[in-house]
């Protein structure tokens, strides 16, 4: 056993792209014949990055506010379903479990749905997971090669719907350079060389890599086969995966209040899905341009009482088309022309019985489509000296269009039914982002974004009796204009010690969204009664955040803390009202009514938190190193009378033990929530704490080429939920009738050809 101070650890660049549009990188470059003389060209294949040592906590020092990178090793052991599952236990962060493994959305600080947006390699993720809980998010971690969460200013960069900020997953369906030849060329798997006309003699290259897990507490399989080959000018990528899982084993009865029910196993939680994506770029001299088509797959059932009962599934199926690029002219003021564009096709149906003692009954009870169109361009300048310091500057425009619909199920035509009348939504910003470098160690960012909104749609019809001035309002057709605002200021200085400090604070104005205006109507997978209210204002959030991060060195570490005023915060309020098909029957007495009644309203409130982690490496020990690892994170929302705000996550505490060499992972974690008891006063309930222990082992290796043509492997156990803890998620709408999964082991293997 060495007893030798650990050595100073100096961590391999992490690289990330969502925060800001002022990038320092540079383009991968298209290969040597096809390119012009420069001063300095860029190498022709991009080189393997110098992977992050397995388990090492990364933190990012050179951006204005947090940013959580989950890089792809960390996927690989994780292992979640969805994005929620996947990031649920990182600090601030917290998964929506509507139906754990199917459907989770990621929840920041508190906010979700319509203030926390999902990109896939730059554009939004689609679907309609912001329109419902039970919806799900089509990007499946399965296909992603890295996760970006990232808070403050930045998310000016994509929109005033990602108050709470953005994740950001990318991967290499539209690729940015030709593929590393890590693997030999095309004649080592018996094809023929076929070199490019333009580029005679350069070898073209293939590289290929399985993913696939087994997980017992679900009976769950995984697999997906991701392929990159490139030559010349021309750079492929195809890729496909699917997921399957029984209903999940828990530790005793799912419902509250109910111990005689199916104790063991929650009901009705199965899911499946599955995903297919071939995208390409073409590369040319200081750039590249590319495109992706991409099909998602879904069909997973709604756990709870009425999911139960009504055997509620999901059958989702999304296709996408995605396009970006990038141009780096050789010129003085232009340093990058970037420019993302995205479509969207998306259909669920969600399925059940009408008559739960009748299986016949079994049909559609709503459907949800979503068409959307987004483009965004970037313009960023060289830096420029303006003597009191170095200025960067970046200009983005943005526009897209969406139209929704969900219909009545028994009368799809009809004018004025179903959860919505079609709607359309309609937006068009412009943004500029300032950096300002006064020296190697102090630099300032200044941004700004102004977007006009347009919302079509038909308003709710009132009864008399809801309404506070005691009048009826029928369904109208409206149109709705709103042009926010939004500004932030940042600054960051470089400490003694290795140490970097920020503060920042931003003004961000959000327009409600078509669900927060125009539903009407009973939704059935959430067994809600959604009433919207078009008379909804701009929602403003002022914030204040201050951080301090290190990420050299045997201690790395990252502390957060935030302060945010909203004006006008806009909320789905309970009201402790049952409704059923129309809003006669709300608060009739009538016992078949299964919809909560929930209504959309606005109060001013205050969100006030902050976060921790570290990760200290103690000493050698059997030639790796061993060490502490912890975490913390809080949120406090009130509003301003001082009742609380619903749907809020717990105070978190946690750490544990690892070891790790240049091959094996060894882990050992313990997460304490604390009971949460900080609720709404109507219809919503205490949760009480819980201790979630993980373990996991994992070895990562180079191989021998001769093994069936694999270089690399990575194969591990995790353990999840070891105390087999009765898990409920308190910012879940059905914590009460869903607990989350039991004590459950999961085996992965990841092989690079």
């Amino acid at each position: 056993m060495a007893q030798d101070a650990v050595p100073a650890n100096t961590l391999p660049e992490i690289r990330v792209t969502a925060p800001s549009p002022i990038v320092k990188r540079k383009p991968a470059a298209a290969p040597a014949s096809s390119r012009v003389a420069r001063t300095a060209p860029a190498p022709a294949r991009v080189p393997e990055p110098a992977a992050l040592q397995q388990g090492v906590l990364p933190i990012v020092t050179d951006q204005f506010a947090t940013v959580t990178v989950v890089p792809n090793e960390e996927i690989r052991r994780a292992g979640g379903a969805t994005l929620g599952d996947l990031l649920n236990s990182k600090p601030g962060i917290t998964g929506s479990s509507f139906a754990p493994g199917a459907s989770s959305r990621p929840i920041i600080r508190g906010l979700d749905v319509n203030r926390v947006g999902i990109l896939e390699n730059g554009t939004g993720a689609g679907g309609a997971s912001d329109l419902g809980e039970d919806h799900f998010v089509p990007v499946d971690p399965l296909a992603a090669d890295q996760i970006e969460v990232i808070r403050g200013p930045a998310a000016l960069r994509y929109g005033s719907t990602s108050i709470g900020g953005v994740v950001s997953t990318t991967n290499n369906r539209i690729p940015e350079a030709l593929p590393a030849c890590a693997a030999a060329p095309f004649q080592s798997y018996g094809l023929p060389v076929k070199a490019p006309v333009a580029n005679l003699g350069q070898p073209s290259c293939m590289n290929a890599e399985t993913r696939t897990a087994f997980s017992s507490v679900d009976r769950g399989i995984e697999g997906a086969i991701l392929l990159d080959a490139g030559g010349g000018n021309v750079a492929l990528h195809a890729d496909a995966y699917g997921r399957r899982a029984g209903d999940y084993d828990i530790p005793g009865a799912p419902y509250l209040g109910d111990p005689s029910v199916n104790p063991g196993r929650q009901p009705n939680s199965a899911a499946r899905g599955d995903g297919v994506s071939l995208g390409g770029s073409y590369l040319f001299d200081g750039g590249f341009i590319g495109a992706a088509v991409t099909q998602n797959d879904a069909l997973y059932h709604i756990p709870g009482r009425d999911g139960a009962d009504h055997q509620t599934r999901i059958d989702a199926r999304q296709t996408k088309f995605t396009a970006k690029g990038e141009y780096r002219p050789d010129s003085a003021a232009i340093e990058a022309i970037r420019f993302w564009a995205g479509a969207t096709d998306y259909k669920h149906n969600e399925i059940g019985l009408a008559d739960t003692s009748d299986p016949t009954t079994d049909g559609v009870r709503q459907t949800f489509t979503n068409k959307e169109q987004e483009a965004r361009v970037e313009l960023q300048m060289m830096p420029f000296n303006a003597r009191f310091a170095t200025v960067t500057t970046a200009f983005g425009l943005q526009a897209g269009h969406q139209e929704l619909t969900a219909p009545s199920p028994d009368d799809p035509g009809a004018l004025y039914n179903g959860l919505w009348n079609p709607n359309h939504n309609s937006r068009i910003a412009g943004y500029v982002f300032n950096e300002f470098a006064f020296s190697a160690a102090t630099r300032a960012q200044l941004a700004g974004r102004i977007e006009h909104v347009e919302l079509s749609g038909s308003t709710p019809d009132f009864p008399a009796d809801f309404l506070p001035d005691g009048s009826a309002q029928f369904s109208s057709d409206r149109h709705l204009n709103y042009t926010p605002k939004s500004g932030s200021l940042g600054l960051l200085q470089d400490l003694p010690g290795g140490l970097v400090g920020s503060i920042t604070a931003q003004y961000v104005e959000r327009a409600p969204k078509p669900a927060e205006l125009f539903s009407r109507g009973p939704h059935d997978a959430t067994a809600t009664f959604d009433i919207g209210n078009p008379n909804l204002t701009i929602e403003t959030a002022k914030t204040v955040e201050i951080g301090l991060r290190k990420a050299t060195g045997p201690l790395r570490f990252e502390a957060t803390a935030y302060y945010t005023r909203f004006n006008n915060f806009i909320y789905r309020r309970l009201t402790g009202v049952m409704c059923g098909e129309d809003f006669d029957s709300c608060g009739n007495g009538d016992p078949e009514n299964e919809g909560r009644q929930a209504v959309y309203s606005q109060r001013d409130a205050i969100f006030k938190g902050g976060e921790f982690q570290s990760q200290l490496d103690v000493a050698q020990l059997y030639g790796g190193t061993w060490g502490v690892e912890t975490q913390f994170d809080v949120v406090r929302a009130t509003f301003t009378d001082g009742s609380n705000v619903p749907r809020i996550p717990p105070v978190r505490a946690g750490g544990g033990l690892f070891w790790r060499d240049a091959n094996w992972l060894t882990r050992i974690n313990l997460l304490h929530a604390f009971a949460h008891n900080d609720i709404a006063a109507i219809a919503e309930t205490p949760t009480p704490g819980y201790n979630l222990l993980k373990a996991e082992i994992s070895y990562n290796t180079k191989l021998n080429q001769s093994w069936f043509g694999a270089r690399e492997m990575l194969v591990g156990l995790v353990g999840n939920n070891l105390l087999n803890e009765p898990i409920r998620n308190s910012v879940s709408y059905s914590k009460d009738d869903v607990l989350m999964p039991g004590l459950g082991v999961r085996a992965f293997a990841n092989l690079k050809f």
